[in-house]
């Protein structure tokens, strides 16, 4: 599935990342992880978690990422949410985010979160500001193992998906 959107007069494709984007999703994860925005991530975690990944793409050339990870069946996390430098603005943030949600649709789960230095970004997209005990699938499976555990800074959005119920 593509979803394409035309801005500023280029048109900006988002798709499944593959295997030729991992240098390119490395690379630009590294510049926010170096300024404190993202926890690093290695190449080995990048190949390892590459289908969790989609890019956003301009004349064939990835300019952002966002990943969906899933924790459990009702709740699914967006990280590594990166537009490049000179992209911002644009909306491909936005764009990323309805394909993740599409996504986390599709596979049925109920909740969607994010932790996050920018919660207005996501509360236009009507994300609430969550206590972060209130998703302790994340907080004691993930952020536990975390140099910032103690004095985490990021603060905990979450959207709830509207299931479609079953056909009867």
């Amino acid at each position: 599935m593509r979803a394409a959107v035309k801005t500023d007069a280029a048109s900006y494709i988002v798709r499944p990342a593959t295997i030729a984007d991992v240098p390119y999703l490395y690379d630009l994860l590294d510049v926010y992880a170096q300024r404190g925005n993202l926890l690093p991530r290695t190449m080995s975690e990048l190949y390892r978690h590459l289908r969790d990944f989609f890019v956003v793409e301009t004349d064939a050339t990835p300019v952002a990422c966002g990943a969906l990870e899933i924790f459990t069946e009702d709740l699914g996390e967006i990280r590594s949410l990166v537009v490049a430098e000179g992209y911002n603005g644009l909306g491909l943030g936005k764009l990323l985010i309805w394909r993740i949600v599409d996504e986390a649709h599709a596979l049925g789960l109920g909740r969607l979160m994010a932790l996050t230095y920018v919660p207005e970004f996501f509360h236009k997209l009507d994300f609430d500001t969550v206590p972060k005990n209130t998703l302790p699938e994340k907080v004691w499976g993930v952020c536990v193992k975390c140099y910032k555990f103690n004095h985490c800074d990021e603060v905990a959005v979450l959207l709830k998906l509207h299931k479609i119920p079953a056909e009867t």
